[in-house]
């Protein structure tokens, strides 16, 4: 696969005001032809100049293997283009317009790129999923080359009786009612903590805490313990927890940290 690291090095050359010079920084022109736009790999010449005469130029992609992506999308989110790339069914796709910054993928693949596996629950919504996706999608993780593959469980699915908290929007809840004898309870530690000191009555529990469910790694999972949070091996997986209601810096430092570690540790 071929990736410009930037927008910067990618040069359009649907003009050329200068003659058959390039822009000192520039290693790819999107070359407009009669049949479409073409890649080109340059060469800037040697020199202390902005401007420079081209070494030598190679065609990476002709106009008929070229896709041009239309509408708006983010340079910065890599693996959101390179998923768009692939779907086009064309050796390389071109992203941006002539007004603005312009790149391309050729050659298209994910295999390069690391999965993070994401550990969460809904209702009432999977805050540390979500939160990661809008990252994404603002390209916070770009030099990173990860993607994140979500694990999220409905526990409204658990036929419970009485569940976790009210924000779920169930009718029963243990911040807003007692137990009674043979309810089915879905909770988590802190719940049946809760349970243990405020009533005798025999219950049946159903875990739902994310962490309790880990298999691979890396993984980030979220839990109600502040205890439980940190950089840690659960289930004999390497990864990171982190606390119920963390906003969305601490989830990146957090991530980035564990990240740091696991490929220290590799």
């Amino acid at each position: 696969m071929i990736f410009p690291v930037s927008c910067k090095f990618v040069g359009n050359a649907s003009s050329m005001p200068h003659g058959d010079k390039v822009y000192f920084l520039s290693q790819y022109l999107l070359h407009k032809t009669d049949a479409g736009i073409e890649i080109l790999e340059v060469e800037p010449a040697e020199g202390e100049t902005l401007v420079r005469d081209i070494k030598s130029v190679k065609v990476l992609a002709k106009a008929e293997d070229v896709h041009i992506w239309e509408g708006i999308v983010n340079p910065h989110n890599r693996a959101d283009l390179i998923r768009k790339a692939m779907s086009t069914g064309k050796p390389a796709t071109v992203f941006g317009s002539e007004s603005d910054h312009m790149t391309f993928v050729l050659h298209p693949s994910l295999d390069g790129f690391e999965t993070v596996h994401v550990y969460d629950n809904v209702p009432p919504k999977a805050a540390l999923s979500e939160t990661l996706k809008s990252l994404e999608s603002i390209g916070y993780f770009e030099p990173d080359n990860i993607i994140f593959e979500h694990h999220i469980e409905n526990i409204a699915e658990y036929g419970a009786d009485v569940y976790p908290c009210r924000a779920g929007g169930f009718p029963r809840t243990l911040d807003r009612a007692s137990v009674q004898d043979g309810d089915v309870v879905a909770c988590c530690k802190t719940g049946r903590q809760i349970c243990e000191e405020t009533s005798d009555a025999d219950l049946e529990f159903r875990e739902t805490c994310p962490v309790t469910r880990i298999e691979e790694e890396p993984f980030i999972a979220r839990c109600c313990r502040m205890d439980e949070a940190g950089i840690q091996i659960r289930n004999g997986c390497f990864g990171v927890v982190v606390h119920w209601a963390a906003p969305p810096r601490e989830i990146a430092e957090a991530l980035d940290g564990m990240l740091s570690e696991w490929r220290r540790r590799k």
